[in-house]
């Protein structure tokens, strides 16, 4: 029977092995192969039967994209654009959700205003293309990053405030609670009670919502047209216009615009380790 039980959980280990190694493998490689077309030559991506390793590795795309003439000017400024609208889509957003999260989760009542911003969230984003350039044409915001900031706060804040509502239900009120008998007012028992036990939550909440503004493609290349306001994924775009595309040049833009969000991860991970390791009570 003990023999059993040792192979049964040998077995149980061997697949679990093997299914986050198949989950590495499918996640990673596209990543793998981006970056080896990045890498190899024009001759090398045309080849037939296709080349999986190029003959020469070169990197020279990549300080292309860094430097300030051509196509690195092009990319320097659209990572500068996603980044300041994303950032602060995200964070007043975050502002935004935070508040009314909580309103919707410890006063009842009001989900049916959250309900009708959630129906509002789901409709196409197509129809409110023509409402909102008329408006932005008339207040002269068009090609501007503050134009897209004001539509992805309309795009995260129902998503944040929907994330954020549901791990607020989960929080238990006792400990809010005693907090006011203690003398704490409302205020003080968000800021110093309810946010560091949901500092997992909004973590998560804000990871996602700064993925939505980054990758958001739609509204961007609708409100701007120059490189004052062109986002990443605009940007990128136009790198594929044209009579002859350079894939590998794409590719290495790809991998750089990646690096943003993955830099944010890791650090959003530290700040979700130490919330769950903190997030509790004493007594």
């Amino acid at each position: 029977m003990k023999y059993r039980l040792i192979r049964r959980r040998t077995l149980q280990s061997l697949l679990l092995y093997a299914a986050v190694l198949l989950f590495a493998a499918a996640t990673l490689a596209p990543l793998a192969w981006l970056f080896l077309m990045s890498v190899s030559s024009p001759l090398d991506l045309s080849t037939v039967p296709l080349r999986w390793l190029p003959r020469e590795w070169d990197f020279s795309r990549y300080a292309r994209l860094l430097s300030l003439e051509g196509a690195g000017q092009t990319f320097l400024l659209a990572l500068r654009n996603s980044c300041l609208v994303a950032l602060s889509a995200t964070t007043v957003a975050m502002l935004a959700a935070i508040p009314a999260a909580y309103s919707f989760a410890r006063f009842p009542g009001r989900m049916g205003l959250l309900y009708v911003t959630l129906a509002v969230y789901m409709l196409p984003p197509v129809a409110f293309v023509l409402p909102l350039y008329a408006l932005f044409s008339a207040l002269g915001w068009l090609n501007s990053g503050l134009s897209l900031v004001l539509v992805y706060c309309s795009i995260l804040l129902p998503f944040a405030t929907w994330l954020l509502k549901n791990n607020f239900d989960a929080l238990p009120l006792d400990i809010e609670q005693a907090a006011r008998v203690d003398g704490a007012g409302l205020l003080g028992v968000i800021w110093h009670v309810t946010l560091p036990l949901a500092r997992p939550a909004l973590g998560a909440t804000a990871l996602f919502a700064l993925m939505l503004a980054w990758d958001e493609f739609f509204y961007a290349l609708i409100y701007t047209n120059d490189l004052r306001a062109k986002t990443l994924p605009v940007a990128i775009s136009d790198f594929a216009a044209g009579r002859s595309t350079d894939h590998g040049l794409i590719s290495a833009v790809g991998l750089l615009a990646a690096l943003p969000p993955v830099l944010a991860a890791l650090l959003l991970q530290r700040s979700l380790v130490s919330g769950l390791a903190a997030g509790g009570s004493k007594g």
